[in-house]
């Protein structure tokens, strides 16, 4: 029996692990691998990679730690959590089962795929899944970003306020009647493309061109990014029988990182947080590791 159980090896998870480390807690850290989304860099022709802080950068310590106390950790899927009487009890893909007094479950969220040809060639080589990341690297650059919802909006905003032009690929009206919506309407720096959607990706080490359709109509945009922002997808199913999420299946926190079931607590991208940010996770994962380890202490022995 662990004191505590962290689902998830990303800046929330590995941070979180390392605090319970140095509290002391008797601590396991179940993760496919360590870094999570942090493993992924957006490779750019005119971005020389020691001008930019990557998350990778950010994370590392904490990875290096973690990495050297095999003890602590379990390189496999959870696939299952069951409440106990003494606590939880988690599963994996390879067929074994941990128990723990509390659990933190940090598993993030997956952009949507475009499921194209030529997106999985230029993944984070020109086409992105963040402009909130790496928006500050298109200063008078010409950017696209693909979706409707309310992520792609703000995308586009605030690609808008630094890049020379920002299309954005709306395959339907989506949101685009909201306040943020008629914002990127009428900024003279964007153009909007309503009804298309995305055939292929197109390019040469780099994304260079997007073939997008609408009816009988196609084209070519050429950029110097592309920005898939179909929405984020909260990997949080392991536990919606445990815990209340909001209507996109975000963990809903309070401000202790705890959940709607007492010893369960959640902290990164799978939350209802704002921002898919790598400093807000790992400030997010410290919190969490602390207000279990307060919850540890009352527990009678």
């Amino acid at each position: 029996m662990y004191d505590l159980i962290i689902l998830g090896g990303g800046p929330a998870g590995l941070t979180a692990t390392v605090y319970a480390i140095r509290k002391r807690l008797n601590v396991l850290l179940i993760t496919r691998d360590l870094g999570g989304k942090t493993n992924y860099r957006l490779q750019l022709p005119f971005v020389e990679k020691h001008l930019v802080i990557t998350g990778e950068e950010v994370v590392s310590r904490f990875a290096n730690e973690v990495e050297y106390l095999e003890f602590a950790r379990v390189l496999d899927k959870a696939v299952g959590v069951e409440k106990t009487k003494k606590g939880f009890a988690v599963s994996t893909k390879e067929g074994k089962s941990f128990e723990a007094k509390a659990l933190i479950v940090a598993t993030g969220a997956l952009g949507q795929r475009l499921e194209v040809p030529g997106e999985k060639e230029y993944m984070m080589r020109g086409l992105c899944y963040s402009a909130v990341s790496y928006a500050p690297l298109f200063i008078e650059r010409d950017t696209c970003v693909i979706g409707d919802t309310a992520l792609a909006l703000r995308a586009t905003a605030e690609l808008s306020r630094i890049a020379r032009k920002v299309t954005l690929v709306a395959p339907t009206h989506g949101e685009l009647d909201s306040p943020m919506g008629r914002r990127v309407l009428a900024s003279p720096n964007v153009e909007v493309l309503e009804g298309f959607r995305v055939e292929a990706v197109k390019g040469d080490e780099y994304a260079r061109r997007l073939v997008i359709h609408r009816e009988d109509e196609r084209r070519e945009l050429v950029a110097d990014s592309f920005f898939v922002e179909l929405d984020l997808v909260p990997q949080s199913d392991l536990v919606a029988n445990l815990v209340a999420r909001d209507d996109k299946g975000r963990i809903l926190v309070d401000a202790r990182n705890r959940t709607s079931t007492q010893g369960i607590f959640a902290a990164g991208d799978v939350t209802d947080v704002i921002s898919e940010q790598v400093l807000i996770s790992v400030g997010e994962g410290a919190k969490a590791a602390l207000a279990a380890y307060e919850y540890l202490l009352q527990l009678p022995e």
